[in-house]
């Protein structure tokens, strides 16, 4: 039984450890470089020169556009276009969205009810430079984006569009087209429309190196963040296809590209996420890590469109910005939404893959009833009420431990005497053992179970109050636990000192409740054969401190739960204890008899 319960508690240490130790991925970065000017051509090639970043200009210096101002030349041809950047603001009460006519591009997309420590979560993530999403290029995920000035109509409080004319230069000579990005928002929804416009190709349609147009998001998206560690932010890369979400496998080695058209495909952080929904008949999808300057980790999302020999085509594409959370992205499977849509399965992005998803939803749905029906609706007291119900469903398991282990108690005399029958053949102390196992109808793995399934419970819980969007921001108590998605601080470093080999940038409280929550726990529930064990008092005293250190930095919702857990365990304990005391009493009684000694026999003289 010793031996099991420490392989059990050693082996849950090692996947934990190696959990952690298995994270953090730092990305190279780059010197800044001019942004690139594409000017195409209808045989396939290109000339490329490069241009200064365009300059800031305040959002609401929003004036109309100049079609007849500075021209742009490609070849010999004079296109009209405006000389200088204009933008627009749209808010439709969830964002606030600005555009620029630098390439018809989004600059910012700020939510606004959420919020990055002075700020509002920021979509459009910007580096060393300022940072573009939904920029063109002609060509694929290589071609340098369009930067030139487009002109600018904005039609409704919503609705803004772009536009502007290219001249490509072929063996056929010189034909001109016209590019236009029209956007569309809807009042209090993170979802909008793009639809792009390609018109007046004559002879080869839109090919440019095999590919019409590239449509690129922004290189990152917030909250802001020093690396991708998994435990405060990552990226996870996904496509939905035939009813399934697929997590892609996407590494610093090159972009992946997706080439079966899914509905649909986003990047998903650890709260907030960008889904894209392409409407096209053909086009593929393509994830990437190329480093951005000032960005400490990049992932971009492209959808590729094929080359086409039409003279015209109209795309439209809808995309999702904003938090990853049920509530937001279920109301596009109900139809609760301004484009209709139904039975899209977005709110995928917001559960969890893998072979602990179902016991993770479970939990998540407790955790929100008991939110809901709490007065207050108090996170912290929901996942206390949480812990009391894992521990009420728990205590059969546990109270059947108690008993195999008082049992065990009972049988190790005869145990021993087995195995010191049979210390020089371990193949015949191994079938001894069995069979004398079977015979007492004992299972030794029956003390185990309880820890065996709390490790699961544990890994579950950790990934609950690690991503679950509600618990951001989520307070407990007031000046002590403001979020419980964080791990709580009662002194932090001052001018972001760390702590040397420990890491640590804060006093915190909760590790500490936890270690001496864990050792009244394990004192509690000493028994008299284990109090002399050295393994049992390594496991008693060393484990917590152990773990102290792993779970220094954890959310502190899920310490919360383990202090409670302990907590209870104890009271449960406390309660078996009394329960098994005649048991016990009896056990100690018979130990007593067996070691007295036999009389000694009189010598015959």
């Amino acid at each position: 039984m010793e031996k099991n319960t420490i392989l059990a508690v050693v082996l849950s240490i090692v996947v934990i450890v190696g959990f952690y130790v298995i994270q953090g991925i730092f990305y190279p970065q780059q010197p800044a470089a001019p942004i690139p000017v594409e000017r195409t051509n209808g045989d396939g090639t290109s000339s490329v020169s490069p241009v200064s970043p365009v300059s800031p200009v305040s959002p609401d210096a929003v004036q109309p556009s100049d079609e007849t101002a500075d021209a742009a030349v490609v070849g010999e041809t004079f296109v009209e276009a405006p000389d200088r950047e204009e933008r627009i603001t749209i808010d439709n009460g969830l964002a606030a969205v600005v555009l620029s006519n630098a390439g018809g591009d989004i600059v910012s997309y700020k939510l606004k009810k959420h919020y990055d420590k002075e700020d509002f979560v920021e979509m459009v993530l910007s580096g060393d430079r300022e940072s573009h999403a939904f920029a063109i290029a002609f060509g694929d995920i290589n071609a340098a984006p369009i930067t030139s000035f487009f002109n600018m109509r904005r039609i409704s409080d919503y609705i803004v569009e772009f536009y502007r004319d290219f001249v490509t230069t072929g063996d056929s000579g010189n034909n001109t087209f016209r590019l236009t990005k029209r956007y569309e928002f809807k009042p209090d929804e993170y979802m909008f429309e793009l639809v792009i416009t390609l018109d007046g190709a004559q002879g080869t349609g839109f090919n440019f190196s095999g590919v019409s147009y590239t449509l690129g998001s922004a290189p990152q998206f917030g909250p802001a963040f020093d690396k991708l560690d998994q435990r405060y932010e990552y990226r996870h890369y996904y496509t939905y296809t035939n009813n399934k979400l697929k997590q892609e496998k996407v590494t610093d080695n090159g972009p992946v590209i997706i080439g079966n058209r899914p509905p649909w495909a986003g990047v998903a952080g650890k709260y907030f996420t960008f889904i894209a929904i392409p409407y096209p008949s053909q086009y593929d999808i393509a994830f990437s890590t190329k480093p951005e300057p000032g960005i400490a980790g990049a992932s971009r999302l492209y959808i590729v469109r094929p080359s086409l020999n039409a003279s015209r085509t109209e795309d439209t594409y809808r995309f999702y910005l904003g938090p990853k959370s049920q509530d937001a992205l279920g109301i596009y499977n109900n139809g609760k939404n301004n484009f209709n849509l139904t039975n899209m399965e977005l709110i995928k992005a917001a559960n969890t893959s893998g072979i602990l998803a179902p016991l993770e939803t479970a939990l998540k749905w407790l955790l929100l009833l008991f939110h809901n029906i709490i007065p207050g609706h108090n996170y912290g007291v929901a996942i206390i009420l949480l812990t009391l119900l894992v521990k009420v469903i728990m205590f059969p398991l546990t109270r059947k431990s108690s008993e195999s282990t008082l049992r065990m108690q009972a049988l190790s005399p005869k145990i021993k005497d087995l195995q010191a029958k049979y210390k020089d053949n371990p193949q015949k102390l191994n079938q001894e053992m069995a069979g004398f196992y079977k015979k007492e109808g004992y299972n030794p793995m029956a003390g185990c179970l309880p820890m065996l399934i709390q490790i699961p419970i544990f890994f579950a819980m950790y990934n609950l109050f690690n991503t679950h969007f509600d618990l951001r921001g989520a307070m407990f108590i007031s000046g002590w636990i403001p979020d419980l998605s964080l791990p709580e601080a009662v002194f932090s470093f001052p001018n972001n000192f760390t702590l040397p080999i420990l890491g640590w940038t804060a006093i915190r409280a909760l590790p500490f409740i936890y270690v001496a929550s864990q050792l009244l726990y394990g004192k509690i529930t000493e028994t008299p054969g284990q109090a002399g064990g050295m393994q049992m008092k390594i496991m008693m005293y060393g484990m917590p401190v152990i773990f102290f250190f792993i779970l220094y930095d954890v959310p502190s919702g899920l310490l919360i739960y383990w202090i409670m857990s302990n907590v209870l365990t104890l009271i449960q304990q406390l309660a078996i204890n009394k329960y098994l005391a005649p048991q016990r009493a009896a056990l100690a009684a018979q130990s007593e008899e067996s070691l007295k000694l036999p009389p000694k026999k009189k010598k015959k003289r």
